[in-house]
């Protein structure tokens, strides 16, 4: 049987027949299996390929923001460029297509406006709206991208991600913007909101994209169990919903999403 799995080191007639770039590949569908950044030696190690290698190809995806490097820890992860990838495929539709239909339903079900958004830098990407009828309208249309550290859905994608990730990607106060003046502006700020997420289970935002409205966000995970995309509920702050439902339904119609794209939720 034809080997089709990626990082086996069984010889197969299928194997490219260029080294390199099935290296750099298998290099970073590993990094994707794991729970955070890793050491270079263990990259080698999983792969079986020579350390230097793998020095020198990671040296050119750290150059094209492929991965990122943690000096002190001595370990690579993903970088924003891989995220990049995401947002190109959210682009080609497959996730909006599935998603839609979820969405649909979450909203007959609670009648509040619901919207699915992946991350794409330091930004999340809206690539579904259902908006619920006689609702205020959003900012949140399909094609627009807000800083994800304002949004429940950007806020969502970043709690499931490594805290070195994070680290990575906001390193310090210049990588915050602002649109209604509330909101982190640094990263201490956005670490607590973040580990506030985790511990509840979804996010929350609060008047930090449009003054007035409220939201509720869940991750939806892939296979890896890293953030594919997330579902966020929308609603006016003067209303009585309870948010906690609203995101006990958002989780739900997360779950069923990582269920038709083939992920799997981690505790």
């Amino acid at each position: 049987m034809p080997d089709t799995d990626p990082t086996s080191e069984t010889p197969s007639p299928l194997r490219p027949q260029v080294p390199a770039a099935d290296q750099t590949l298998r290099i970073l569908a590993h990094l994707t299996r794991q729970r955070g950044p890793v050491p270079a030696a263990s990259i080698a190690a999983a792969l079986g390929l020579p350390r230097s290698t793998v020095y020198h190809l990671l040296a050119t995806l750290h150059a094209h923001q492929f991965v990122v490097h943690l000096p002190e820890e001595r370990r690579w992860g993903l970088g924003i460029a891989a995220f990049e990838l995401a947002g190109g495929y959210a682009r080609q539709e497959p996730l909006a297509r599935v998603g839609r239909p979820v969405l649909a339903e979450l909203v007959d079900r609670v009648h509040e406006s619901a919207h699915l958004a992946v991350m794409h830098g330091r930004d999340v990407l809206y690539i579904v709206e259902e908006r619920a009828p006689r609702r205020p309208a959003l900012v949140t249309d399909v094609g627009v991208r807000l800083p994800a550290h304002l949004t429940a859905t950007g806020r969502a994608m970043l709690a499931a991600l490594p805290r070195e990730q994070v680290r990575a990607v906001y390193p310090h106060a210049s990588a915050f913007s602002d649109r209604t003046g509330r909101g982190p502006t640094r990263p201490g700020e956005l670490r607590e909101l973040l580990r506030e997420a985790r511990a509840r289970g979804f996010a929350v935002e609060d008047g930090e994209v449009t003054l007035g409205l409220r939201s509720v966000g869940v991750a939806v995970r892939d296979h890896a169990g890293w953030p594919a995309a997330a579902i966020a509920l929308t609603w006016p702050d003067d209303s009585t919903r309870d948010p906690v439902e609203l995101a006990r339904s958002v989780a739900v119609a997360a779950a069923e999403l990582e269920r038709r794209i083939g992920g799997s939720r981690r505790e």
